[in-house]
């Protein structure tokens, strides 16, 4: 552990964080509210009724500044208002609902739909009867209907926006929140602590490695060179850091989940950014998922479509094993196909299964034009066995990539959590096919 720490002084600063106090609670002890003061989805909320009232502020005065000036009608619609031939009321009602909403749902941060409904009920009772005896719109022409439309329709569509997206997103973050919280304090975790690089044994076809496994004579593959070394090292480095992420799996926070129960999870790592988690269960051994993903990585294309190439470059040692892989397209074709040239590392011990794997370069593969050079930082997979029914499994995908290029990051952290649901989904099928060929 201790050389562990110095090896990665920045994991080890995690770790010294989240324990240096006994007092202070961890993440998944706190409420949603102390740990976020406004959701994401409530902010979107409060900023479109802000959008409200720089529209229609910003029709009005359109309106405004035609026959005979702004100063002049500013005085004809405020100080001389009449009820049928102005427009400040419909500015001043505006104002009314920008006040109230974000009073009660970005200061207040109420969860109820009673104050939306009542400032919607006032915009369209006022704006009908508004309508009906204002003669304004036989002067203006169909320029004096746009304003009162405008305002309907933007107060209905708050209230479809909190109603139909804030109230249940924050519902559904708060029941997430309890199961976890639940499952955290009642059921161990995933994997609870680092394990010592010495309770590793490797590949069925391969020796357990060791600090001085470059020397002596041995049949086994070894890593010669100065480069092999190097590439050993790297491998060896991101496997430390998988075993640190799957170690602190308390701290995770949820991005998303599908209706297969899988889910995917996000963790900060300092120098690396964030990583997101895949964890999903299989109903099948754990040795089968470790033959298809972990084992024949060439294979991957035959089932994967989230990979169009994955080719081996180069076996430094039985452990270690230089790949290149391109990413197919995403987001329906708005993030092009990404290459990446891996250094991967394969460790079993008895209850898992782990490749680890992080950006390297290769005299072979070079950038190319053709393709956008992607960067991935340490993750990999890890396939667990199940302690007491060995006919099913639990696989864990960590994802740190920077797919480059110009493209904004809410649009990559979509289609990574994108990417990883349809994987699994390609990997169920694929089991599901191998598990008919074997009844069959």
């Amino acid at each position: 552990m201790e050389q562990l720490e110095q090896s990665l002084p920045t994991i080890a600063s995690i770790n010294a964080s989240y324990c240096q106090s006994h007092n202070r609670m961890p993440a998944q002890c706190q409420s949603l509210e102390q740990k976020k003061a406004i959701s994401d989805v409530r902010r979107t909320f409060c900023l479109f009724v802000t959008f409200d009232l720089l529209f229609v502020s910003l029709l009005w005065i359109i309106e405004l500044n035609t026959n005979g000036g702004i100063e002049k009608n500013l005085e004809d619609e405020i100080l001389n208002y009449d009820f049928k031939t102005s427009f400040f009321d419909i500015f001043s009602l505006a104002l009314f609902r920008f006040v109230v909403l974000l009073l009660a749902y970005a200061l207040l941060r109420l969860r109820h739909w009673w104050v939306i409904a009542v400032t919607t009920l006032i915009t369209s009772g006022f704006l009908i009867i508004k309508v009906i005896l204002s003669i304004r719109f036989q002067t203006r022409g169909a320029f004096g209907y746009v304003l009162p439309i405008v305002s309907f329709v933007l107060a209905w569509l708050e209230t479809w926006f909190l109603d139909f997206k804030v109230l249940i997103q924050e519902a559904e973050d708060e029941r997430f929140y309890q199961t976890t919280h639940t499952q955290s304090v009642h059921s161990p975790l995933l994997y609870p602590r680092v394990v010592s690089e010495g309770l590793f044994y490797s590949p069925p076809e391969s020796f357990a490695g060791s600090d001085d496994e470059f020397e002596g004579d041995s049949i086994e593959r070894r890593a010669v060179t100065p480069q092999e070394k190097e590439y050993v090292r790297q491998g060896q480095e991101a496997m430390k850091v998988m075993e640190q992420i799957l170690g602190q799996e308390q701290h995770w926070k949820f991005e998303k989940a599908n209706d297969n129960s899988d889910v995917v999870y996000t963790f900060e790592i300092p120098y690396h950014g964030k990583s997101f988690i895949l964890k999903a269960f299989l109903q099948c051994p754990a040795e089968l998922v470790y033959q298809e993903v972990i084992l024949q990585p060439e294979k991957l294309v035959v089932w994967n479509k989230t990979v169009t190439v994955c080719q081996v470059l180069q076996r430094v040692d039985d452990n270690t094993l230089i790949t290149y892989d391109v990413a197919a397209g995403a987001a329906g074709g708005v993030v092009s196909p990404r290459d990446f040239v891996n250094v991967r590392r394969i460790e079993r011990k008895k209850e898992m299964y782990i490749s680890s794997g992080v950006s390297t370069t290769h005299d072979t593969r070079p950038p190319q034009k053709k393709y956008v050079r992607g960067e991935n930082g340490p993750g990999g997979f890890v396939v667990l066995k199940s302690p007491r029914n060995p006919s099913v499994c639990t696989f864990v995908w960590i994802l740190n990539t920077d797919l480059k290029g110009q493209l904004p990051r809410y649009l990559i952290q979509q289609s990574l959590a994108v990417t990883m649901f349809e994987f699994i989904s390609h990997l169920r099928q694929r089991i599901s096919e191998i598990c008919e060929t074997a009844r069959s």
